[in-house]
């Protein structure tokens, strides 16, 4: 597929095959991706914690917390659950400085996702504290973002943001998920060409 159409496919995906299994060589290929991506000061302070084992996943998805505007939705039932996991942290030994590295390379991780066939999932409602101990995740690195993989199990469709403004996703009757995204003429704040005459 071209880039517009990858990027247009990789939407968040909260329903998933459970019993098709991620390979990790397809988990490490992604994370690969991700340290690939731009970072302040070339630090790359950015550390990855990887799970395709039921027996673990289960226990991460117990921390989680799925789809705030779905308020009837507690998240994914038993067969619909991620097949693997990422945990992006960062290590505070190399860098303590909030930054947006996360939010690149998770970026690329999702758009690999999308080319490998997989559904993906950025989660930023974390429990925390309670991940890290069940993960064992050392003092120095700091839990930023749980990335939940699989192959997808839902239909996930673009729609223009209406009327009300509202940009709250929603579920069809038929279980179709919808997004609203606002309109590029939104968005463009101000546009300078050379026929502006700004200098």
């Amino acid at each position: 597929m071209n880039f517009l159409d990858l990027v247009s496919q990789t939407r968040t995906c909260r329903r998933f095959r459970q019993s098709a299994a991620v390979s990790t060589l397809i988990v490490r290929g992604l994370v690969d991706l991700g340290r690939l991506a731009a970072c302040a000061g070339n630090l790359q302070p950015l550390k990855y914690i990887i799970s395709t084992s039921p027996a673990t996943n289960a226990a991460i998805f117990q921390h989680l917390r799925w789809a705030a505007y779905l308020r009837d939705w507690a998240g994914p039932a038993e067969g619909e659950r991620p097949a693997a996991y990422i945990v992006v942290c960062r290590d505070n030994t190399i860098s303590d400085t909030p930054g947006s590295d996360h939010g690149f390379a998770t970026q690329n991780i999702l758009l690999g996702a999308t080319d490998c066939g997989l559904g993906a999932c950025p989660i930023g409602s974390i429990d925390r504290d309670g991940l890290r101990r069940v993960l064992h995740v050392p003092d120095h690195c700091e839990i930023l973002l749980v990335v939940a993989l699989g192959y997808p199990a839902e239909t996930i469709q673009l729609e223009k943001v209406f009327s009300d403004r509202s940009i709250r996703y929603w579920r069809d009757p038929a279980g179709v998920h919808h997004v609203p995204k606002r309109s590029l003429e939104e968005i463009v704040l101000l546009e300078f060409t050379d026929s502006s005459g700004v200098a």
